[in-house]
């Protein structure tokens, strides 16, 4: 590092621009980068298999799109995995009123740099199975603009996908996991 600038600085993200030297660039260059906090994504699988989805208001897209439960990671401290295994709960909650059934747990997937080319958030993933409504039902909070919530079945999810009613990284992302890893089919 040689230097920075910064140039905003706000709850949920940060835009610098840093002066660095890189292995193909001895006198160094400089490149912005959004600065945002790291984030759990959760993949509430029913026992019947089906995915459970929620349909979102996104402003910055303006557009409402089907997706996977997400959210940051308020406190970064939390990295450890029981610290953003009790996040992912929580959001999967909070965003569809879905809770893990008896015997049900959470499997670590990995995680994965949302852009790259300009911000360094990074989102692990994590599947809840079986997952089943919970007793206290929806509750959105009133900052989430959460309109549905669904189960869909693999079939569903692969028709979606293809007619491009999912396309959100995070969603597209986590089926990917979700099929490498055996945890869903979508042929």
């Amino acid at each position: 590092m040689i230097g920075e600038e910064a140039h905003y600085a706000g709850a949920h993200l940060s835009v610098v621009t840093h002066h660095v030297r890189t292995p193909s660039r001895k006198g160094g260059r400089r490149w912005t980068v959004v600065h945002r906090k790291a984030a759990v994504v959760v993949a509430p699988l029913t026992a019947e298999g089906n995915l459970v989805l929620i349909r979102q208001e996104r402003v910055p897209i303006r557009a409402t799109i089907w997706e996977v439960p997400a959210g940051q990671i308020d406190d970064e401290g939390k990295c450890e995995v029981a610290d953003m295994e009790a996040v992912a709960l929580s959001e999967m909650r909070e965003e569809t009123g879905y809770e893990l059934a008896i015997g049900g747990g959470l499997v670590p997937l990995g995680d994965f740099f949302t852009s790259p080319g300009f911000t360094d958030e990074h989102s692990y993933f994590f599947l809840a199975q079986p997952v089943q409504p919970g007793a206290a039902g929806h509750a959105h909070q009133e900052s989430e603009a959460i309109l549905d919530c669904q189960a869909f079945t693999p079939r569903q999810l692969r028709e979606m996908i293809a007619a491009n009613e999912i396309r959100d990284a995070n969603t597209l992302s986590m089926c990917a996991k979700l099929v490498a890893g055996g945890f869903l089919s979508l042929s």
